[in-house]
């Protein structure tokens, strides 16, 4: 298949996960009001940094004074797996006019580049579709992220409503969204176990950027030459 996908469509392809976002930065909003960070402070983090994994990161080794340099190493190791996605999106929006494609570079959210990814594998990509990935998407988040803060109060024990698991349930969904039952599959097995085992034994972040490394170069093995022609 093959058609002009528009802003509508990019709208439409991203909203499931748009809406799943809200609860996460509603979240990561009541973390940092628990922290002690004014409606302004959340919401230049979440415009400027936009990286929901690196803010609660961030906001969970927030303390006074701020240890920065601890928290921009563990943010910067959780935001490696970038590098990785960025690569595997090139192809995909090299054709995409500068004012496009930097932007989806910037706002690549792993939804984001699930949703792109995917989208491409029936069509080529057109501005106006990355517009209706991004755009809302980033409202979303900002919006949440400052209510949440605003109500910070009222949601002490975030795990007593179910918010802790959405970012989890939010990467199961993406992972299930790319399963085929054939030997690429063995790239998302090898990412899943090597992030548990590096979770489990060497703690920290590490999980993250081991699983996305290893999966990649699984990838890279079980590809055949013809089919990257």
């Amino acid at each position: 298949m093959d058609k002009n996908i528009n802003f509508k469509h990019g709208l439409v392809d991203m909203l499931p996960m748009t809406i799943a976002s809200i609860p996460f930065g509603l979240m990561v909003g009541a973390l940092a009001a628990q922290k002690g960070l004014d409606g302004w402070q959340i919401l230049m983090m979440s415009a400027f940094v936009y990286a929901g994994a690196s803010q609660f990161m961030a906001l969970d080794m927030w303390s006074t004074p701020v240890a920065i340099w601890a928290v921009i190493g563990a943010t910067a190791l959780i935001n490696l797996r970038h590098i990785m996605m960025g690569a595997a999106l090139r192809a995909h929006i090299y054709h995409l006019p500068s004012y496009i494609k930097w932007p989806y570079i910037y706002l690549m959210s792993d939804e984001a580049w699930a949703t792109g990814i995917k989208a491409s594998a029936k069509n080529k990509l057109t501005p106006a579709y990355v517009l209706g990935v991004l755009i809302p998407f980033y409202f979303i988040w900002v919006f949440s992220s400052l209510i949440g803060q605003a109500f910070g109060n009222l949601i002490n024990d975030p795990a007593k409503y179910g918010f802790d698991f959405v970012f989890t349930a939010v990467f199961i969904a993406m992972t299930m969204g790319f399963w085929q039952a054939n030997r690429h599959s063995m790239a998302l097995v090898v990412a899943a176990i090597s992030a548990v085992l590096s979770y489990h034994y060497i703690g920290g972040v590490w999980h993250i950027f081991i699983g996305g490394l290893l999966g990649t170069i699984t990838a890279a093995i079980m590809v055949k030459p013809e089919e990257l022609n």
